[in-house]
């Protein structure tokens, strides 16, 4: 692993997701190395020329004082849009526990998303924020695929760190994400981890850039009678497969009293309650559905 010490002015920016208010992202690159990773393009604006996976760098920057802190009262910070705050660099560097000790007390909406059970070192810290959300990426229970895919905690660390985030009264989500047509088998991991989480997200995988002949080489090698279907869905576009799954998701929480939303719109489940389900299949229409609420 490449890994490099960069000095940041802005460790905090402005986002267009239409989740956040801000993004945060302690780290470019990342160690989990996903074969399908969007974030990859941000070798474009770094430098970077090295392989997905294989450099890291690590931000400095000055201490967030308190009379700035509180600008980001009631609004949602976003870990992270482009990196994973708690691959194994985390463990050494503590960059994202840095940010969420700065931010302690700042009335600031701290949303998480990890692929890693490192965050469990900061169960305690993450439980002193309000309204605090943690989302966990499942996209699979057969850690041989998981192991194709990512360098990231095994599925079943990620489940029991999302169980005991539950558990100690913290809004958590499920994000299954993303979809692999014919190999995620959505209905699967939403029953093995319905009794333990406040929502359920899918989304589906949207090949494009360098990663799209990564992933269709990766089908062909070890799915080869699933190439034609994928080419049918990435390069000619058709969303039967997405429809039906749509149908298969919509029966399957009617019968198990499940809310199952297809919006942009965060639709928040009490504990002890059914979770709510919430369909980002396509990009597109997230995109227009988000500018249309702005």
């Amino acid at each position: 692993m490449i890994i490099n010490h960069i000095n940041t002015k802005n460790i905090i920016t402005k986002s267009n997701l239409p989740v956040c208010d801000y993004s945060v992202n302690a780290y470019t690159g990342c160690g989990h190395a996903c074969k399908y990773c969007y974030a990859s393009f941000m070798k474009r604006f770094t430098g970077h020329t090295e392989p997905w996976g294989t450099f890291i760098d690590v931000k400095n920057w000055d201490s967030i004082k308190n009379k700035y802190k509180y600008k980001y009262k009631d609004k949602e910070l976003f870990l992270s849009s482009v990196t994973d705050p708690y691959q194994p660099a985390e463990k050494e560097y503590k960059r994202t526990r840095q940010i969420l000790t700065e931010l302690q007390g700042s009335g600031a909406i701290i949303s998480i998303s990890t692929k890693s059970n490192l965050i469990l070192r900061d169960l305690d810290l993450i439980k002193t924020f309000p309204n605090v959300q943690v989302s966990f990426s499942i996209n699979t229970l057969d850690e041989s695929f998981k192991n194709d895919m990512d360098c990231a905690s095994s599925i079943a660390d990620r489940l029991d760190a999302m169980k005991k985030f539950y558990e100690a009264g913290i809004y958590t989500t499920c994000f299954i994400s993303p979809i692999f047509p014919e190999i995620t088998d959505c209905l699967a991991i939403i029953e093995k981890c319905k009794n333990f989480c406040n929502s359920i997200w899918l989304e589906n995988l949207n090949l494009r850039g360098e990663y799209k002949p990564v992933i269709l080489n990766y089908i062909s090698k070890k799915y080869p009678h699933l190439l034609p279907f994928y080419k049918d869905i990435y390069n000619k576009n058709d969303r039967t497969y997405w429809i039906n799954l749509n149908q298969k998701i919509t029966e399957y929480c009617l019968k198990n009293n499940m809310p199952y939303k297809r919006e942009n719109k965060i639709i928040n489940s009490d504990f002890g309650t059914p979770p709510t389900v919430i369909n980002f299949f396509y990009h597109e229409e997230i995109k227009k559905s988000a500018q249309k609420n702005t």
